[in-house]
């Protein structure tokens, strides 16, 4: 993206960014429309998913940058498909989370990666290069923990076991006065397609994720899904109903 100023920088990077609550916001990325979101608190962002290749998650950076002027302090990675956690490396520093067993996954299976990324259209050059700095997690969530972003801003990681992958994290983050809580689901949710389901995916105990992630925000939060416009708990629980049905679970 070529930069013809800063003011004009700053419009067209805000026009791409979604804003859900104060200091809250998301972007859908180019490709496969897949979510990034950022949570800014007082002395740091928290990154929700990092996009398909290093260029993108450096993009993500700059702007989140501009965005909120703070650096990005932390990463959760929602789960380990390569159009959600490739660009993690363009992070330095940041503390990277994810569900426990994903460090493991994406170490063990970066060819794996690398070779669906460009079986779904990323540069064969981008995804090797993505693939050899690929930054597992350094804290892994077991079940659920508090970040702390200053300023009393505070995201709940919440892990939620193998269902659209083997290792689902979902991000809350508190509204307060007013606003609203803001769920990022990952891909538990998908609003642009139908949910997909592969050879890594649960797809017994995807409902019963659903339950737990309604529970989680409630019934006024907006939910975030993995690709997608943003949503309401009636379609979240309407997807949980269409997604039992297509698997035959209660």
């Amino acid at each position: 993206m070529t930069n013809h100023g800063g003011e004009h920088q700053e419009q067209h990077t805000g026009a791409r960014w979604e804003r859900l609550a104060p200091g809250v916001a998301r972007r859908r990325l180019p490709g496969w429309d897949a979510t990034t979101g950022a949570v800014a608190g007082e002395t740091g962002v928290l990154v929700v998913d990092t996009g398909a290749t290093l260029g993108e998650g450096a993009e993500i950076e700059r702007e989140v940058r501009e965005l909120f002027g703070l650096p990005v302090t932390h990463i959760a990675l929602t789960h380990d498909h390569f159009d959600h956690v490739l660009g993690t490396a363009a992070f330095p520093g940041a503390a990277v989370y994810g569900a426990a067993g994903l460090a493991r996954s994406l170490t063990e299976g970066a060819e794996e990666l690398r070779g669906s990324a460009v079986r779904q259209g990323v540069d064969a050059r981008e995804a090797a290069e993505a693939t050899a700095q690929l930054v597992p997690p350094g804290h892994e969530v077991a079940d659920g923990l508090t970040v702390s972003l200053g300023g009393g801003r505070e995201a709940g990681l919440v892990s939620l076991g193998a269902a659209h992958s083997r290792y689902d994290l979902a991000v809350l983050v508190p509204g307060g006065e007013g606003a609203p809580d803001v769920v990022f689901c990952g891909d538990l949710v998908e609003e642009s397609g139908e949910p997909q389901a592969g050879r890594d995916a649960t797809p017994a105990a995807w409902p019963a994720a659903l339950d737990r992630l309604l529970a989680l925000g409630g019934d006024d939060a907006v939910y975030v899904p993995g690709h997608g416009a943003a949503v309401d708990a009636r379609f979240v629980r309407e997807q949980r109903n269409a997604l039992a049905r297509r698997f035959g679970v209660s």
